[in-house]
């Protein structure tokens, strides 16, 4: 594993913004500016891009879920390399995308309550070893494609992440496996209830989904 950031008053100021920029809903923003409506009190009530596009349309819901994922992608590829060292920038970058992340699904604008990592944690992923998002988006798409459920295209996703890069990481990689596990189970706990949905064979498909399904 490379070198561990040391915690200066710029990593930790680094980490602060990552947080900051993760926390940015940008699907609510975009519903609010543009539809006049609060996406928390339609479809399955989730900022995420999913909903986003459920309220939005197709377009502007792309456009969510590009902004999502940029959240994540930029405190990995841009943040943290400003603000450490080279040789410490490999550990940077993942601590600053978890930073991200963390404020997507727990974001200080909306008292805490956001979305569900899946956008914002690819775009990390992406920033740091895009292979490794590649082969696993290859597992969502195939999901997706046979089941036409979101959550569980999502949740293949999460549970595709941690294998693929620790296949990738060899003796370097490490931390980006460790971030991936994390993501994982991160995924599983915000799509507790579509779990629940399966297993009961409740689970909708398609973009017909009631309150609290996905997003």
């Amino acid at each position: 594993m490379p070198p561990l950031p040391d915690f200066t008053s710029a990593f930790l100021g680094a980490l602060l913004v990552s947080y900051l920029l993760g926390s940015v809903p940008f699907g609510f923003t975009l519903a609010k500016l543009l539809r006049g409506v609060d996406i928390r009190t339609i479809g399955s009530g989730n900022i995420g891009a999913t909903n986003a596009m459920r309220v939005l349309g197709k377009p502007l819901g792309i456009v969510a879920f590009l902004l999502d994922f940029a959240k994540g992608a930029v405190p990995a590829a841009v943040i943290a390399p400003l603000a450490v060292p080279p040789d410490q920038v490999g550990v940077a970058a993942v601590l600053c995308g978890l930073a991200a992340v963390l404020g997507h699904v727990f974001p200080i604008y909306l008292r805490f309550k956001g979305g569900k990592a899946v956008a914002t944690g690819c775009g990390v992923v992406v920033a740091i070893d895009p292979v490794v998002f590649l082969i696993s988006g290859l597992v969502w798409l195939l999901l997706w494609g046979t089941t036409r459920m979101v959550a569980l295209a999502s949740i293949g996703l999460g549970l595709a992440l941690p294998i693929t890069a620790g296949l990738r990481a060899g003796s370097g990689g490490a931390e980006l496996t460790l971030f991936c596990v994390g993501l994982c189970l991160l995924i599983l706990v915000r799509h507790r209830s579509n779990i629940r949905r399966m297993i009961a064979g409740t689970e909708p498909r398609g973009g017909h989904k009631p309150p609290g399904s996905d997003g």
